[in-house]
């Protein structure tokens, strides 16, 4: 608010300069940290509970230490236990709550967009036990999803109990979310690039800061725990070369149209689910049963199978060993998630995607040797760019295989064959595996980030000069005649009422002079009960937008910084919608332009570059 001295009405409403950073920003950074710090504690909680359920269930012994389930001894009782875990989630879901099925990141986008980033208490303990039992006993899931909606959850509850806005437990919930996947895979970065690609929906430094320090703060604690090594260590790979590169862009397309095939078939084998004659808490264990019988014949398909991504970087394995590993985890993977029960989709796709990859690789050498391709970068390329395509966390995938292997020579075929299988799955699937369980709640998921084009514009660029103004001193019937009789006042909605020295007491709207019920003998500034609302003109046309809304009005005076009652020009709704007009005119030349041919091309440019000298020399 400012003042103006002597003034019958002093208050006047304009918007506020936003500030680069404050206090408040400062306090939800802390707050980040801590909740990171205790994702970190979390994370490395839920591994444990993980190991120790994987130890007792497939070789009866107590341990906390990770096992992976394909070295058991079980036989055929292999299968009844992932059964078990099945049917222990289900009756977690029915009774505790149903939020802990899937795979947690499509649940935490859906409470970013739907609840205000607001998550049930229970889910804090309810979605670790339950993943911990499903991974545990056999689930094919990566521990990843499931911590980071555990993360999520806490950064939400803290965020609740202090009582902050929807933004800033937005912010905390990812926070939490990014701490989990950090502690995990020992990924701070592409931890932060998930967190905006998938959770924020923004890349503003109010959330980003906070949850890249959170990030930073839950690796300090996975460095306490099992240092700073890479979770898939793999020889050093040297530098591909241009042959090489464009054999990994190929990859790159090829895994694109895969992650189209996988996403589609797995939610085709959860609308199966749809159709089973049972209550949803007995799919898990049905789901289980898949699982068990599949682990059977194929051990190393059960688990989160870090191991199997470790030998496959490494190229530890056979053409042949790949494929069973891709086709099987695949199936395993895709039955157990479609059942609704509780795991991640991270670890299972960077498997299918390295075995795939691995694959693709040879598969090249052989027919091309001259181009010199490495298959342990095939598998690397394959991985990354499964999940890019799946998901289309573009940057998150590429950093992420940088950071869980550290090889730097790789992120010049990962940044080329993530975004061919990005460009590829874009083109060809409108959801993506996060968002497809959320679009078909009917919620409109956003994907593109652009600057805000109203806030790039200012006042002064739109807004009307002349102003039409009403004196205050002016009688109610007067003013209705002259409205009544003048096209120029009739056109208009709303009017700023000037006192005698030309300042401005109000804004006054027609609808206001019309049904006002007063004596016709009434001056105008009798109806005016509220404080104007203006804008500067160097304010932005978002400012402006976002005043009109929180004061509910049509049009804001624009007003001298100097002297806020002084008015120089009028801005509207109209001028606002207006100013749309060069974006849209530029995506329409923009799509014109790709829809002509080289020569049609070539012809437009001549022609526009005619047309701009004739207006110069003009």
């Amino acid at each position: 608010m400012t003042r103006r001295p002597d003034a019958a009405f002093p208050d006047v409403v304009y918007p506020l300069r936003k500030q680069l950073g404050d206090r408040r920003i400062l306090f939800i950074t802390m707050i980040a940290m801590a909740i990171g710090l205790l994702a970190g504690v979390v994370a490395q909680l839920v591994v444990a509970l993980i190991g120790f359920v994987t130890n007792l269930a497939f070789y009866n012994r107590l341990s906390v230490n990770f096992s992976s389930p394909a070295d058991n001894q079980l036989g055929l009782w292999v299968i009844i236990v992932p059964v078990i875990g099945g049917l222990i989630v289900g009756v977690i879901a029915r009774y505790g709550s149903a939020a802990i099925r899937g795979h947690g990141i499509p649940e935490t986008m859906e409470n970013v967009l739907m609840k205000q980033s607001r998550i049930p208490p229970r889910i804090i303990l309810l979605k670790p036990i339950s993943a911990a039992i499903a991974i545990g006993t056999g689930g094919p899931f990566g521990a990843e999803g499931p911590i980071i909606a555990t993360g999520g959850a806490l950064g939400s509850l803290i965020g609740q109990l202090l009582k902050t806005t929807a933004d800033e437990r937005k912010t905390l919930l990812a926070a939490g979310a990014a701490a989990g996947m950090a502690a995990i895979f020992g990924s701070p970065v592409s931890a932060v690039l998930l967190a905006i690609e998938l959770l924020l929906f923004e890349f503003r430094s109010r959330s980003f800061i906070p949850v890249a320090l959170a990030s930073v703060a839950a690796m300090a604690v996975r460095i306490a725990f099992v240092g700073m090594e890479p979770v898939f260590r793999m020889p050093d790979l040297g530098i591909p070369t241009e042959g090489a590169l464009a054999s990994y862009i190929a990859i790159g397309i090829i895994v694109g149209f895969l992650s189209i095939a996988i996403t589609k078939a797995a939610y085709w084998i959860e609308d199966l689910f749809e159709h089973i004659p049972l209550n949803w808490m007995w799919w898990p264990a049905i789901g289980g049963l898949a699982v068990g019988i599949i682990g059977y014949f194929f051990p190393h398909t059960l688990g989160v199978g870090y191991d199997n991504i470790a030998h496959t970087l490494s190229g530890d394995l056979t053409v042949k060993a790949l494929l069973l590993l891709a086709i099987f985890k695949f199936l395993s993977w895709s039955i157990a998630l479609g059942s609704g029960t509780s795991g991640g989709t991270l670890a299972p796709l960077f498997t299918i995607g390295g075995a795939i990859g691995a694959v693709l690789g040879a598969l090249a050498l052989s027919m091309f040797p001259h181009l010199h391709l490495d298959i342990r970068m095939a598998a690397l390329v394959g991985m990354a760019a499964l999940f890019a395509g799946a998901s289309r966390a573009l940057l998150a995938s590429v950093i992420f295989a940088f950071e869980t292997t550290l090889q730097s020579s790789g992120l010049l075929p990962l940044l080329g064959a993530c975004s061919s299988a990005y460009l590829i799955s874009s083109m060809f699937m409108e959801q993506t595996i996060m968002t497809e369980k959320i679009a078909r709640r009917g919620l409109r998921v956003p994907s593109d980030y652009a600057a805000d084009h109203l806030q790039r514009m200012t006042v002064n660029e739109v807004a009307t000069e002349e102003v039409v103004s009403l004196n205050a001193n002016r009688m109610l019937s007067e003013v209705r005649s002259w409205i009544a009789e003048h096209a120029t006042g009739s056109t208009h909605q709303g009017f700023p009422v000037l006192d005698n020295e030309g300042y401005l007491i109000g804004v006054i709207s027609r609808r206001d002079l019309f049904d006002a019920d007063r004596s016709g003998n009434s001056e105008i500034a009798s109806l005016i009960n509220r404080a104007p609302a203006v804008v500067y003109a160097d304010n932005t046309l978002r400012e402006a937008a976002d005043l009109m809304v929180q004061e509910r009005v049509g049009r804001l005076p624009v007003v001298l910084r100097g002297n806020p009652l002084r008015v120089v020009a009028i801005l509207t709704r109209s001028d606002i919608l207006h100013a749309h007009d060069s974006r849209l005119s530029e995506a329409s030349e923009s799509t014109q332009s790709i829809s002509l041919t080289p020569l049609g091309w070539l012809q437009a440019q001549v022609s526009r570059m005619t047309k701009t000298s004739g207006a110069d020399k003009s």
